[in-house]
């Protein structure tokens, strides 16, 4: 039986969820765990959707109080909200929605976990960075890197329309593919490649040549968490930073957000675990 099975539900109960097209336990996880440790009458739940416009509409009209935005709808959910945070609306993504009596806000708690990542692996500046993607968690680590100072920078995307807007929003470079220009000091992947389930799930989003060559590994995927980028990197003994670190500090900031209690560093810590397993 588990920490979460201690929740005492009942019809008073304030809810929050998720929504994905693949949705993972690690949020219910880690906001169940804090809910019972913390003796708050919340309940979290995941759910796979498609279809984004009758999820607000849900969310509103239930009067659900939080809900986490994850891929692909972290653009697509903009029109449909009633007010953008200063961190959703400087990224143009969101990934948290906040109910306030029927009063929709958006918040990218994505921008606030990588600025901290930042400072907690003092990542410098000066590096040249290749990022590759540019979708809605591409903004936000592009953006949070861009802010922090770093203006060396290549974005690496199919999607030129996509690509070359998120690159001149950083004053930085587009490219197109990979083989030739994977070179850089900090190599981040903020696509699906190396997620758990997926199609490329063995993919690794760098060449090992480009690895070896790098000072700095960064994979948003969290699923697993030692996906075969970083497994690559630790191989080649590379710093990296990793989805897990990621996700962790973008829920605990959701969390706060939704209740309004920030815990403790040690019930984030067990929350975590308790999360992973």
């Amino acid at each position: 039986m588990t920490d979460a099975s201690k929740l005492d539900i009942n019809r008073g109960t304030t809810l929050c969820m998720s929504v994905s097209a693949r949705p993972s336990n690690f949020g219910t996880r880690f906001h169940n765990h804090l809910y019972v440790a913390l003796g708050l009458d919340f309940v979290y739940k995941a759910f796979g959707v498609q279809d984004i416009a009758g999820v607000v509409a849900g969310v509103r009209a239930l009067g659900v109080r939080g809900c986490a935005v994850s891929m692909p709808f972290k653009e697509a959910v903009i029109p449909l909200l009633d007010e953008l945070d200063a961190s959703a609306a400087a990224i143009g993504s969101v990934n948290t929605i906040v109910n306030t009596e029927g009063h929709l806000k958006a918040f990218n708690t994505d921008y606030t976990a990588i600025q901290l990542l930042i400072e907690r692996h003092a990542l410098n500046p000066d590096a040249r960075v290749v990022l590759r993607g540019s979708g809605g968690m591409g903004k936000a680590v592009a953006s949070a890197l861009r802010d922090a100072g770093f203006t060396r920078g290549v974005i690496v995307a199919r999607n030129e329309a996509a690509g070359r807007e998120l690159a001149e929003r950083c004053g930085w470079d587009w490219h197109p593919t990979t083989p030739d220009i994977q070179d850089g000091d900090l190599l981040v992947n903020v696509t699906p490649l190396g997620m758990a389930g997926g199609p490329d799930e063995h993919t690794l989003a760098f060449t090992p040549e480009a690895i070896a060559r790098a000072g700095t590994v960064f994979d948003v995927v969290a699923l697993p968490s030692e996906t075969p980028l970083i497994v690559e990197a630790r191989r080649q003994g590379r710093p990296v930073v990793t989805g897990l670190e990621v996700v962790a500090l973008q829920a605990l900031e959701q969390f706060v957000l939704y209740t309004g209690v920030r815990p403790t560093d040690e019930q984030v810590r067990s929350a975590v675990e308790f999360a992973r397993t």
